[in-house]
């Protein structure tokens, strides 16, 4: 019998997430990435913890990586206790050919990017239809999150660089998408992005926007998961700054 879509798509998740985590060593403090490839990894450093006695401590991303973390038994830290990682497993939403992301579709994005900045080394899980030639490609966003004062003035700025806004609101309940710091989320289109440095450094210096989805040059390793392996990318580029 032929495999269901959604089996092979989760086999694929899992595979890549199965291959970071060989990354994760006795002792380490590892940023624990939001959403579904990384929920993955997190439950199999809760194995690791179970069955080899793996000493391990987790810096979660959001609440939701806060809570599968404690599911799985993953003792939990912060960044004030430990403020530089070993590293950080996380997904993504959009990864192009020179390893840029884009992040934030599940709203955890500003946690997301303090952690991988505190990281020694970022690893990067996705499934093969996160792949693209070009950030943007399918007419994908770049998540903002705002402070809800600046929304007028934000989504303002954007339509002035190109772009298009859109505010996110949320799937199960009436209202906006409020982020674990309080925040709103904005979605904003801009097309194809040729030039993601010089997007993300015009949207840091927008008031009111807390961060951004672009995560430029930071991604060292990217585990492609397929249903019958794993394809490793790899970045040797320092991170970038604006």
């Amino acid at each position: 019998m032929k495999p269901r879509k959604d089996e092979v798509l989760e086999k694929a998740k899992k595979n890549a997430a199965l291959e970071a985590v060989k990354h994760v060593k006795d002792g380490y403090v590892v940023g624990l990435g939001s959403g579904s490839t990384a929920a993955y990894a997190i439950m199999e450093i809760g194995k690791r913890i179970k069955h080899e006695g793996l000493r391990v401590l987790g810096v979660p991303t959001s609440h939701q990586a806060f809570l599968l973390a404690v599911k799985n038994g993953i003792p939990v830290t912060t960044l004030e206790e430990h403020p530089a990682l070993d590293l950080t497993i996380d997904g993504a939403d959009q990864v192009d050919e020179k390893l840029n992301l884009i992040k934030g579709m599940g709203g955890a994005l500003t946690r997301e990017k303090i952690v991988a900045h505190s990281s020694k080394k970022l690893v990067i899980v996705i499934d093969e239809s996160k792949r693209v030639k070009t950030l943007g490609e399918n007419n994908h966003p770049v998540p903002l999150e705002v402070l809800p004062f600046a929304v007028p003035l934000v989504m303002r700025k954007i339509k002035k660089m190109g772009g298009k806004s859109v505010f996110r609101e949320s799937a199960g309940k009436v209202g906006p998408v409020v982020t674990d710091n309080g925040n709103f989320v904005l979605d904003a289109y801009f097309g194809l992005i040729q030039n993601p440095e010089k997007l993300e450094c015009e949207l840091k210096v927008i008031p009111g926007v807390v961060e951004n989805g672009l995560f430029v040059g930071m991604a060292n390793i990217v585990y492609v998961g397929k249903s019958t392996g794993v394809e490793t990318l790899k970045n040797k580029r320092s991170r970038q700054t604006c």
